[in-house]
C-alpha cells in the first residue's frame, strides 16, 4: 500500500500552509465586520484544506498521465512534487484520492449549507468548480490564474466570513481582493519554469499564451495591485490603519519583480520564486493580524 509519505506528496503538504492564512484573514474580518465563532472557524480551515489538496492530487495525477511530470524541471515551489514519478503511487490512486479529499471538502460545504442558508450556494458552486474543472478545463483555456486567484484566494476568505453568521462586511471582500491577486501570482510565476513541458502537454496558461514578457508583467501588474488594494480599503476606511502592516512583505516583491521586468526571457531564479511563497504568506497573514488587533483594541 502508498505510504502516507505518498499522499502528502501528491497533496502538496507544505503550499497547504496557504490555508490557514486565508482563514486567518477571514476570521478577522469577520470578526472586525460582526462576529467570529470558533468551531466554524476551525470547521472552514479542513474543507478548505480538503479542498486544496484535493485539487493539487487531481493536478498530479493529470500531469503524470499526460507526460508533463516526465518533462518537468522542479525547482522547491515548482514542477509538481516528483511523486509519481517516483513510482510511490500511482496516478490512478492519487486522482482517487483526490475525489476522495473533494468528497470531504463538499460535506463540509453542505453542512455549512443547512447552517448559514443559500447565501453560500454560490461560493460553494465556485469552488466546485475550481478544484473538479482545473487541471482538465480551466488550466487548458486560459483561465487557470483566475481560477487559481479565486479558489485558493478570493473565495476561502469571503466563505470563511458567510460561515459565521450567513452574511458578508465590506471588511471580508477587502480581504479577498488582495488574496485574488496573490494566488493569481502564485501560480502565475510558478508557471515560468514549467514552460517547456506544459507546451506539449495541453496547458495553456497565460506564459503560453501572452509569451514570457507579456506575461511577466502581468504578474508586476497583480503584485503592486495587492499592497495598493490594502491601502485604498484602509483610506476608504473600510479596513482599520493597522492593516496597513500587510504592506510590509511586499519589499519581498523586489526579487521576482527585478527578474520579471528586466530578465523575464531567462530562468526564474529561485530565489524569486521563494519570495514570491514567502510575500504571498506573509501579507495575509501580517493583514489577518492588524485587523485582529484593531477589533482587540476597539
Amino acid at each position: 500500500m502508498p505510504k502516507v509519505t505518498a499522499f502528502l506528496g501528491i497533496a502538496r503538504a507544505p503550499f497547504l500552509i496557504l490555508d490557514f492564512t486565508l482563514i486567518a484573514s477571514a476570521a478577522a474580518a469577520a470578526a472586525y465586520d460582526g462576529r467570529v465563532y470558533l468551531w466554524p472557524t476551525v470547521l472552514a480551515l479542513v474543507g478548505l484544506v480538503a479542498l486544496h489538496a484535493a485539487v493539487n492530487s487531481l493536478n498530479e495525477a493529470s500531469d503524470m498521465r499526460t507526460g508533463i511530470d516526465l518533462r518537468t524541471e522542479r525547482t522547491p515551489f515548482s514542477g509538481g512534487s516528483g511523486t509519481l514519478p517516483s513510482g510511490a503511487i500511482d496516478w490512478r490512486t492519487a486522482r482517487w484520492f483526490g475525489l476522495a479529499a473533494t468528497a470531504v471538502g463538499a460535506l463540509i460545504g453542505v453542512w455549512f449549507l443547512g447552517r448559514v442558508g443559500v447565501v453560500l450556494l454560490p461560493i460553494l458552486v465556485l469552488g466546485a468548480i475550481c478544484v473538479l474543472a482545473y487541471t482538465e478545463g480551466l488550466a487548458r483555456t486560459g483561465l487557470g490564474e483566475i481560477a487559481a486567484g479565486l479558489g485558493l484566494g478570493a473565495l476561502p476568505v469571503i466563505g470563511g466570513v458567510i460561515v459565521q453568521e450567513g452574511r458578508l462586511g465590506p471588511a471580508a471582500l477587502a480581504a479577498a481582493i488582495p488574496a485574488f491577486f496573490m494566488t493569481f501570482n502564485l501560480l502565475l510565476l510558478n508557471e515560468f519554469p514549467d514552460e517547456q513541458a506544459d507546451r506539449p502537454g495541453g496547458r495553456r496558461n497565460l506564459v503560453l499564451l501572452l509569451g514570457r514578457p507579456a506575461a511577466a508583467k502581468v504578474y508586476a501588474t497583480a503584485a503592486l495591485a495587492t499592497p495598493l488594494s490594502i491601502l485604498v480599503a484602509v483610506v476608504a476606511g473600510v479596513l482599520p490603519v493597522l492593516a496597513l502592516i500587510g504592506i510590509l512583505p511586499s519589499l519581498l516583491l523586489v526579487k521576482p519583480l527585478a527578474w520579471g521586468l528586466r530578465r523575464a526571457a531567462d530562468p526564474v531564479p529561485v530565489p524569486a520564486l521563494g519570495a514570491n511563497v514567502a510575500w504571498n504568506l506573509g501579507t495575509n497573514t501580517l493583514l489577518a493580524l492588524g485587523v485582529a488587533v484593531a477589533v482587540w483594541l476597539r
